[in-house]
């Protein structure tokens, strides 16, 4: 009976935080309720037996995640009056894809309640002396270790990408060509001074 009103709670807290999200009109709000949604989700794995998910959800996406973003809408000075403008043209397209997607998320739900899609599936309770971490593993490494390799591809090409997107070479600064410092000349390298006994070099001779 505390597990379910646990659930019930931590379920509730997560839809409505979620939905807060979305609909806050201070970007720093969004991303406090989106905290919030990230500790209600870590709770269910709790419950759920899954302790190592639910400290990754709190440390590296609470910890790391949501504070970063927090930070970057905070430090930039962004006008959001003048982006919400031409919201409403939008408005029917966003519409139909709210639409779509909440016609999937109901045929999902129905199927997996009528035992449609998930009728076949057979899972495989954990030894008890199998923690967490090593049954994830087992799994991750062996029966989907091509989609966490193809997942780990598509990070590495959004992460070029954005890196691609925000250089800029500016003229007046100056950049180390590493191809001209191997390739040039020992003319280039090296400059022979004939200096005087007891005299020195000027400056202007350096330079």
């Amino acid at each position: 009976m505390l597990q379910g009103i646990a659930f019930y709670l931590l379920a509730a807290t997560a839809v409505v935080s979620g939905l807060l999200v979305v609909t806050a009109r201070n970007p720093v709000h969004s991303v406090l309720w989106l905290i919030l949604a990230f500790f209600s989700s870590a709770g269910l794995f709790v419950l759920l037996g899954a302790e190592f998910l639910a400290m990754l959800l709190v440390v590296v996406y609470v910890g790391a995640v949501a504070v970063l973003f927090l930070f970057v809408v905070m430090m930039l000075d962004v006008d959001f009056i003048r982006l919400r403008q031409g919201f409403t043209r939008y408005l029917p397209l966003a519409a139909i894809v709210a639409g779509v997607l909440l016609a999937e998320m109901v045929m999902v739900s129905i199927a997996v309640v009528q035992n449609g899609a998930a009728a076949e599936a057979v899972l495989g309770a954990p030894r008890p002396d199998l923690t967490n971490v090593e049954a994830i593993g087992r799994v991750l490494y062996t029966d989907y270790v091509y989609f966490f390799q193809a997942a780990g591809i598509v990070l590495l090409i959004a992460m070029i990408g954005a890196i691609t997107l925000t250089l800029r070479h500016k003229s007046h600064i100056k950049r180390q060509n590493i191809a001209d410092q191997i390739n040039r000349p020992a003319a280039k390298a090296m400059e022979v001074k004939t200096v005087q006994s007891g005299q020195g070099v000027s400056p202007e001779e350096l330079l």
